[in-house]
């Protein structure tokens, strides 16, 4: 009988410089074109439109990502979308690891 060999898991052991898991991400992925995009927009009338006051706020232009992201991963649900947020490496990438509730995606639809 041949011995049987595993591959090392290297998950537990601590580094002195961890990886960023947004390097995983290729350059040609979509949600870098979305944050790309997003970057560059004029959103200029959507901040004149806040108030201010009581606690603050998400940034504007993280929501958009978030959003433009959802809808192109055919992700509609603003509790998916929360999920995703905490789960899913390129929803955290384009959230900047922000994570709004559903309430708070729900209000920004």
């Amino acid at each position: 009988m041949a011995k049987i060999v595993f591959k090392n898991q290297t998950g537990n052991c601590p580094e002195l410089f961890p990886v960023s898991i947004f390097d995983k991400i290729p350059e040609n992925h979509p949600v870098r074109l979305i944050d790309s995009v997003v970057n560059s927009l004029d959103i200029s009338n959507i901040l004149k439109k806040y108030k201010g006051g009581g606690t603050s706020a998400y940034r504007s232009r993280m929501m958009i990502k978030v959003l433009f992201y959802s809808y192109l991963s055919n992700v509609y649900s603003c509790r998916k979308i929360a999920k995703a947020l905490q789960e899913n490496i390129h929803f955290m990438f384009i959230s900047g690891n922000s994570a709004p509730d559903f309430r708070t995606i729900n209000i920004n639809l």
